[in-house]
C-alpha cells in the first residue's frame, strides 16, 4: 500500500523547484529539446493517447457493422487490411491501418447515462458520492512522472463535458485542458516586453521574500508557490513548441492528412506530445449522441474521424513511436441495435466497441462478438472497461491492483479489473 500521494508529489516538485533555480531568472532548462527523438525503441516509457468519442458511437457505424440485417440500417460495410475484420464503409482510410490496433467488440457497462458513463470510462469506476476517482491518464502521470519535462504530463486536447481529474491523487494530475489544439497558447506567454515581465517578477520575490520573514513554515514549499514555480518554468520553455503546429515544424502534406479540425489537428499535436514525452494525452471529438439522424450524424463525424485516427496510426508508426504508444479509441457507450422513430439510435452500456493498440499490444485481434439479429443482449466474451484499464496498466508497467491512501486514510486501488488474456 502507497501512503505517500502528498509526500512523493512534494519531493518531486522540490526537485523541480531546486534544478530551476539554479539556471536563473529564466527558470528554464537549457538543452532540452521538446522533440526527444533520441527516446525511442524499447528504452522509451510508453505513452497513451486515448481518442475520446463524447457522446456514445454506434459500434454498428464504427467497427461492428452489420450489414443486411434487421439491425443493420443503411450502413456497408468494407474489407481491412486484416483478413477477417470488416468495418463501416465510411471508414476507407482507417482500414488501411486498423491491422495495427485490435478491436473490441464486447465491451460492456453498467452505466447508461452520458455524465456517469464517461466518468467510467475515464476512471474504471462508477461515480461514488463520497470519493474523486483519478482518471486513467492522472495515474499515468503519477506513476511516470518525468522532472525533465516542463509542460504539463497530463493533457486533454479539444472540447468535452467531462474533464480528466486527479480524483484522489490530487489535483496537480489534473488534465491540462487545450480547446483549441494546434494554435497559438495566448494564456502562456508574457503579455508584456521582457523588461517589464523581468520587474514583474522581481516585485513578485521582494513580496514573497517579506511574507518569508520570521514564518516557521517552508513556505517555498507551499502549493501557491510550487505553482507560481511550475508556471514560470513552462512559460519559458521550449518544450511548449510541440503544443504548436505550422510549416515550420510540420509538413503541409502531414498537417492536411490529419484533417482541417480541430480534432484532426489534435491528433497531431497528440504525437508531437508523445515525442516530447508525454505520458497521457486524451483528444476529445464531441458531437456522437444521435437520437436523432443517426446515420447522418455518424456520416459526419466519420469525416472528421477517419483521416484524424488514420494520420495518427500512420505518424506514429513512421516516427517509430507505435511500438511504444498504446493508441485507444472509445465513447462511453454504445448505441442501441432498434433505430427509433426518429431515426436515431438510443443509449446502448452493453455490447459496443473500441479500438486499442500499440505500445506492444498484440494486434489484429478480434475481441468479443455482438448478435446481428439483436435478440441477444449480452456479447460473447464481454470485456469491463476496468478490465480494458487493467490491461493498459499492466502493459505500461504499473501495478493496477495497486493501493494508495486517499486523503481520508482510504485505501484504494488504481483499478479493480483484471487483465484481458487475448490482450497480452
Amino acid at each position: 500500500m502507497d501512503n505517500s500521494v502528498t509526500a512523493a508529489t512534494l519531493d518531486r516538485r522540490q526537485l523541480l523547484e531546486r534544478t530551476l533555480s539554479a539556471v536563473g531568472l529564466s527558470l528554464a532548462l537549457p538543452g532540452l529539446d521538446c522533440l526527444r527523438a533520441d527516446l525511442r525503441g524499447p528504452r522509451r516509457p510508453t505513452s497513451l493517447i486515448t481518442l475520446s468519442l463524447a457522446g456514445g458511437p454506434s459500434q454498428l457505424e464504427t467497427w461492428d457493422p452489420h450489414p443486411g440485417s434487421r439491425i443493420g440500417g443503411p450502413t456497408k460495410a468494407i474489407k481491412t487490411r486484416q483478413p477477417d475484420l470488416k468495418i463501416a464503409a465510411d471508414y476507407p482510410r482507417t482500414a488501411e491501418v486498423i491491422h495495427e490496433l485490435s478491436v473490441i467488440r464486447s465491451l460492456v457497462s453498467l452505466e447508461g447515462d452520458h455524465a456517469r458513463g464517461s466518468y467510467l470510462v475515464k476512471t474504471g469506476y462508477r461515480p461514488d458520492q463520497t470519493l474523486q476517482h483519478p482518471s486513467l491518464g492522472a495515474i499515468l502521470a503519477r506513476e511516470r512522472w518525468d522532472t525533465s519535462i516542463e509542460i504539463p504530463q497530463h493533457v486533454t486536447l479539444g472540447g468535452g463535458p467531462a474533464p480528466s481529474r486527479g480524483g484522489f491523487l490530487g489535483a496537480q494530475y489534473d488534465a491540462f485542458k487545450i480547446f483549441d489544439p494546434g494554435r497559438r497558447l495566448s494564456n502562456l506567454e508574457p503579455r508584456v516586453a521582457p523588461p517589464r515581465q523581468s520587474r514583474r517578477l522581481e516585485g513578485l520575490e521582494f513580496v514573497t521574500g517579506i511574507f518569508r520573514r520570521g514564518r516557521k513554515v517552508a513556505t517555498d514549499r507551499t502549493q501557491h508557490q510550487l505553482t507560481v514555480t511550475r508556471a514560470l518554468a513552462m512559460m519559458n520553455s521550449t518544450q511548449l513548441k510541440a503544443f504548436r503546429i505550422d510549416l515550420d515544424n510540420e509538413s503541409a502534406s502531414t498537417i492536411a492528412a490529419y484533417g482541417d479540425s480541430p480534432f484532426g489537428r489534435g491528433c497531431l499535436v497528440a504525437r508531437r506530445l508523445v515525442q516530447a514525452g508525454i505520458r497521457a494525452i486524451e483528444v476529445t471529438l464531441p458531437g456522437w449522441d444521435t437520437h436523432t439522424n443517426n446515420f447522418g450524424g455518424h456520416q459526419q463525424q466519420a469525416r472528421i474521424l477517419d483521416p484524424a485516427l488514420a494520420a495518427l496510426v500512420k505518424d506514429l508508426k513512421q516516427h517509430d513511436l507505435l511500438d511504444s504508444t498504446i493508441v485507444l479509441v472509445l465513447g462511453e457507450f454504445g448505441r442501441t441495435p432498434t433505430v427509433n422513430p426518429l431515426d436515431g439510435r438510443d443509449h446502448w452500456p452493453t455490447g459496443f466497441s473500441c479500438l486499442v493498440g500499440g505500445g506492444g499490444l498484440p494486434a489484429g485481434r478480434i475481441l468479443g462478438g455482438t448478435d446481428p439479429t439483436g435478440r441477444k443482449q449480452q456479447p460473447t466474451q464481454p470485456v469491463s472497461i476496468a478490465d480494458l484499464f487493467a490491461t493498459i496498466l499492466r502493459r505500461m508497467g504499473v501495478e493496477h491492483d495497486k493501493e494508495v491512501m486517499t486523503p481520508v486514510g482510504r485505501p484504494m486501488a488504481y483499478c479493480e479489473g483484471k487483465p484481458v488474456p487475448g490482450l497480452l
